[in-house]
Formats: structure tokens, sequence, C-alpha cells
């Protein structure tokens, strides 16, 4: 990656990290290293972390926010590690605010660190080869690949292999986590059983109740394994089937944030509204899912079908 000769200055970049859901996963393997081979359909809502990044002399990182107490502010921190494998000479002033739960099976930590390394693009002027984006994030987290593409996409390997999914209906989400963190090597350390099949398709779903008949011939291989280690996750499917409206409950990742996929932004809202009321401690959400590429800071140096291409 090359500095730009004569970078004009940038106040200030901002983005939006927003939450990454699995609408379908299956581990379909295992590597001898023993990471887990996977096929999933990745797809974002519309809601997330707000990061914004200012010119400094120094690499620094402050965090607010609703869950800034449970993230790590040091050394550890994905957003400061992103930085770090991207800086070359200049340093940056990081504002992140933390809006999602955390160890919530959101892809929290792995998009904050993708919208970082496109902030830090563009504010440091710095250019890519296609592709080499995503080699770079893949070393904080299999997540990373799909957060910087940005989009939906099927997820193969370790989180490398990235494929385009037919064009997906307009559908809502409501999200919902207990209360529980649930850290994603318990999970797959607790999973048992056979591998699965993958269960991609190629036609395009007409509407979301056919998006919903095509995710009930699927699921999350994880789940089983996650409501043993978080019991409470049983009460959030319920609670989300009983919902007017509710096409599909279901986990997303490791959790133990539930979606329900539902075809109505009405329906969606009102479920998220009763659930909120009905359960306090409970973080609720409803938002639209995202069915185009997400929007990143312009001119930020990096291609996202580089992204797209490293599968």
């Amino acid at each position: 990656m090359t500095g730009d000769p004569a970078p004009s200055p940038v106040d200030a970049i901002r983005a939006t990290a927003r939450a990454k859901v699995n609408l379908y996963l299956h581990v379909v393997g295992r590597r001898p290293d023993g990471l887990h081979l996977l096929d999933s359909l990745v797809v974002f809502a519309d809601i997330g972390d707000a990061l914004v990044v200012r010119p400094a002399a120094d690499l620094t990182l402050a965090i607010d926010g609703p869950f800034a107490a449970a993230v790590p502010a040091g050394d550890d921190n994905l957003v400061l590690r992103a930085a770090r494998l991207l800086r070359q000479r200049d340093g940056a002033a990081i504002g992140l605010t933390k809006r999602l739960p955390v160890a919530a099976g959101l892809g929290g930590g792995s998009a904050d660190a993708a919208a970082a390394l496109r902030a830090l693009g563009r504010l440091w002027r710095l250019h890519s080869a296609p592709g080499e984006l995503a080699r770079l994030g893949l070393e904080l987290g299999a997540d990373l690949p799909v957060c910087l593409a940005g989009g939906p996409r099927f997820v193969g390997g370790v989180g490398d292999d990235l494929a385009p999914v037919p064009a997906l209906p307009p559908a809502h989400l409501v999200l919902v986590n207990p209360g529980v963190k649930l850290p994603t090597a318990a999970v797959y350390g607790a999973r048992a059983g056979a591998f699965s099949a993958p269960a991609r398709w190629r036609e395009a779903p007409a509407d979301a109740a056919t998006l919903a008949r095509r995710l009930a011939a699927c699921g999350n291989d994880l789940t089983a394994a996650a409501r043993r280690l978080a019991p409470p996750i049983d009460a959030v499917l319920t609670a989300l089937a009983g919902r007017r409206g509710c096409l599909v409950a279901r986990l997303s990742g490791s959790g133990a944030t539930c979606f329900g996929l539902f075809a109505a932004a009405a329906e969606a809202e009102a479920a998220a509204a009763a659930l909120a009321a009905a359960q306090p401690s409970w973080w609720v959400a409803a938002a639209p899912m995202l069915t185009a590429d997400l929007a990143w800071p312009a001119e930020a140096g990096f291609a996202t079908a580089g992204c797209a291409a490293a599968g």
C-alpha cells in the first residue's frame, strides 16, 4: 500500500458498522488445524455502531455508547488492531459509539474493525490491490472479509470464501439479545454431531415469505450448543416465533442474539415494541434487512468488489 503524494486535508470521516446476521449457518467440515468450515448466508441490518476518525499525531481510541463498558479499549481491541495493521506513518483519533451488544453473534467487533479499515484508508489516503484488504482483515477474524464486502454474501471456508447471493426481497429484522455474552469459541467447542450439507440456492426469492420458506429448509448448526450454554435463548426464540408476522425465528451466528424475519416494517416494529415491554432486560431492535452492499465512506480507496473476489 502506498500513500498519496499530495493528500488533501480531511477533518473527520464517519462510518457505520452495521450488525451482521446469519440467516442460516451450516457447519460443513473441519480443517486439520481445528477450524470449522462453514456455509452461511450473511446479511446486514440497518443498525450498528458509529465510528469517526480524525487526524492526530498518535493512534488513540475512545469508546462511548450503551455497550462501551463491555468493550476492551486496550491493545486487544479489534479496531486498534485493524488500525495497526493498516498504519504506515500517521496517527488517528478514533471514536467508537458502541450500540450493539458484545459477544452476541452480530459480528460487532469485526464490523467495527472493517469500518475502521475503510475510514482510515480514506484518512491516510491509502490504496490496495483487489482482495488485499480482505486478506489483511482475515488476520483479525473470520467475519472480517464479509464485513468488508458489506452486503449479502454466501460465506464458505473459514470465512474467506465469499460468493454473490441472488437478489433478496425487502424484509425486516427484529434482533433480540437476552443480555448474555456468548464467546464464539465456547459455542464451537460445545458443538456435537455430524456435519451438514451446503444449503445455497440460485433463484432469487420473490418475496419475504419465499425467503422464509427457503430458510426453513436449513438452520443454524450452532443452536443446540448455544442453547446449552445460554438457556435464555429458548425464551427469546419462543417469544420471537410467537409474534404476529414473524416468518422465521433463528439464532444469529454463535448467539446469543436471535432474529425474527418479517415482511412488513409495521409488524417488525410492533413485535420489537411488545418484546421490549415484556422483557425490559433484553436488548431489542427492529431494522430493515439491507439487500445491497453497504455505503462506505466515499473515496476510501478500497474496492468493495475486490473483497468479494477474495473468495
